[in-house]
């Protein structure tokens, strides 16, 4: 056989032992493309004890996809304005402050929760009531978007 005639019976053999494993993908649904692999659970607006103080929401947040997310910004429906905040001890004291971005690595779970993470919410409407829901949407690096339902409770009511 010569070496010219190699490449394409090798090339016609590749694509009929691929064929062959390909399978029918049609039952296997892809993610949209501007779908994020983020699943929230128990997301939840405390309201401020003292009307015109800021709330904070925390939630559950998984990624079901198979690359990293960087969770930058937060928009909630209601607020003035929500920003990403974390809590943490210096020198025995508690502070908190705005973060740039939390990361959610592939497979990994991150909890928005009392003394870590949260999104603290500004300038809340009158109108967002205890026992009510708003939405909130998560903007990852790259600008894809996650959004979903909040509960809203009272100040201190964290069952």
């Amino acid at each position: 056989m010569k070496f010219t005639n190699f490449a394409p019976v090798a090339l016609a053999l590749t694509t009929v032992a691929l064929a062959g494993c390909s399978g029918d993908s049609s039952d296997v649904a892809a993610p949209a493309a501007d779908e994020v692999a983020l699943e929230v659970s128990n997301a939840r607006l405390m309201l401020p004890a003292v009307s015109g103080n800021p709330g904070a929401i925390y939630f559950e947040v998984k990624n079901t996809g198979e690359k990293n997310y960087a969770i930058r910004r937060a928009d909630v429906e209601g607020a003035g304005s929500a920003e990403l905040h974390g809590s943490m001890e210096m020198d025995g004291q508690m502070t908190m402050d705005s973060l740039g971005q939390v990361l959610v690595n592939a497979g990994d779970s991150q909890s928005f929760e009392p003394g870590g993470f949260h999104v603290m919410v500004f300038d809340l409407d009158p109108s967002l009531a205890a026992g009510g829901t708003t939405e909130m949407t998560l903007t990852v690096v790259g600008g894809k978007k996650k959004s979903f339902p909040v509960e809203i409770r009272a100040a201190g009511d964290e069952r």
